[in-house]
């Protein structure tokens, strides 16, 4: 027998050539490692971590989301190679096995075929505290490795657990950056929207690192419910108008938008191609509500829109105004719509009493009769107020009501009778006609 064929040299030989192996994949392990820890402590993502696993293993190496997307992947064909395979029909039992056990898995027997390698895969949760964010799966390489690259099964388990590890850390210090810097910019908006004394050029140094330009015409736009947050949590409601944010942050993403409790407000600026400005932010606030209506029907949406403001101190009037037009739709108990505060009118005014009781008791000191028997006058009160919106004229109301002029004629004279007034005299015309608008108001007449 050949020397070299001796069983006592080939042992120590084989032996010796494994102990070398080892040594070498314990060292990159330590490497790879000592890499994947450094990345923790820099400025670095999700990406950095799949591409340096990828290129230091020759695995390919995805992170899925928990509806099992693709969050990140190396190479970048790794997802489509995922999912024309038999893995992805069973990867949902394992990825909740992971999570469950909060622990790697390798399955040798998924099925992953990965043309001339056949090899197993490695699943590791993602956890953010207690959370289960996402998870770090290991496929086998799509070539053979090189032999420095050729890790043993448990080698691969725990590097794509450390991994996982690592992935954890950087996607919680996203999510705690992405919080403060949240509660940073609704603290910004809110300090905009609320505070009225507040310096403009303060204002505008908070505005600006919103994106705020001075001098661009903005108007305030506040989206809210009919019935306030009556019997809601702040959380249902704002589940309710979250519709109304995506549109605004989609179709104006110059607009500075915040979900608030009971409503949604954007800062919108003027869309340039829309003529008037003002029409403009109608046209929005009309595709805010068409969205809530659309996933909520029963909602009552109604939408108030502010004056102009082109500085940043005007924004907090601005916000007022928009709030008194959705609380001028509340008042009234109309069908809800979109109120712009310029074209309120004399209703700014009364809007302004507290007291509704107060407003009724003036409409029935003047219209006196016509107030209290409005069950057999409704048709007086309605032809009074229709003469008022025309100027006074008995064709164009004859018109407007669908009845003959004579007949028009008839009722205001019944009118001036049964309530004393001369409607041809200022002063009782004046307090006839504001009469009427607080009915319109109050809803108690068309």
């Amino acid at each position: 027998m050949p020397a070299s064929a001796h069983p006592s040299r080939v042992a120590p030989a084989a032996t010796a050539a494994g102990d070398r192996r080892e040594n070498v994949l314990l060292r990159e392990l330590v490497a790879v490692y000592s890499h994947l820890s450094g990345l923790a402590s820099q400025d670095s993502d999700v990406d950095g971590v799949v591409r340096l696993v990828a290129h230091r293993t020759g695995s390919a190496v995805a992170v899925l989301g928990p509806a099992v997307e693709v969050l990140a992947a190396a190479p970048a064909d790794t997802g489509e190679r995922l999912a024309e395979t038999s893995a992805s029909a069973s990867l949902g039992p394992v990825l909740a096995a992971a999570a469950q056990n909060r622990r790697p898995v390798s399955l040798p027997g998924l099925g992953v075929d990965a043309g001339p390698v056949v090899g197993p895969v490695v699943v590791a949760p993602i956890l953010v505290g207690d959370e289960v964010a996402a998870y770090l799966v290991t496929l086998p390489p799509a070539q053979p490795r090189a032999p420095e690259q050729e890790l043993d099964d448990d080698l691969n388990l725990l590097l794509t657990e450390h991994a996982a590890t690592i992935c954890g850390i950087i996607l919680g210090r996203e999510r705690v950056v992405a919080a403060a810097a949240g509660r940073a910019r609704t603290d910004l908006i809110e300090g905009l929207l609320l505070a009225k004394d507040r310096d403009d050029e303060e204002a505008q140094r908070w505005a600006g690192h919103l994106g705020f330009v001075r001098g661009t015409d903005h108007h305030v736009l506040a989206v809210g419910l009919l019935d306030g947050s009556a019997g809601r949590a702040p959380a249902d409601t704002a589940r309710v108008l979250t519709p109304a944010q995506h549109v605004i942050a989609r179709r104006m993403p110059g607009a500075i938008v915040a979900l608030r409790d009971t409503e949604v407000v954007a800062v919108v600026p003027a869309p340039p191609d829309r003529g008037c400005g003002l029409d403009g932010v109608r046209a929005l606030a009309e595709k805010c509500r068409a969205a809530v209506l659309d996933r909520h029907p029963d909602a009552a949406v109604v939408a108030g829109v502010g004056g102009c403001c082109r500085t940043a101190g005007e924004i907090s009037r601005s916000y007022s105004e928009a709030r008194s037009a959705v609380d001028a739709a509340r008042r009234m108990g109309r069908a809800p719509a979109v109120l712009a505060f310029d074209d309120l009118g004399v209703h700014r005014l009364l809007l302004q009493v507290p007291d509704l009781g107060e407003l009724r008791a003036f409409a029935a000191d003047v219209l006196g009769e016509l107030v209290r028997d409005r069950e057999h006058r409704a048709d007086l009160v309605g032809t009074l107020c229709e003469w008022f919106r025309c100027n006074g004229s008995p064709q164009r109301t004859a018109r407007e009501l669908h009845v003959h002029p004579n007949t028009v004629t008839y009722r205001i004279r019944r009118v001036e009778e049964i309530a004393g007034l001369r409607l041809d005299h200022y002063r009782d015309r004046l307090m006839a006609q504001l009469a009427c608008e607080i009915m319109q108001v109050l809803g108690d007449v068309p």
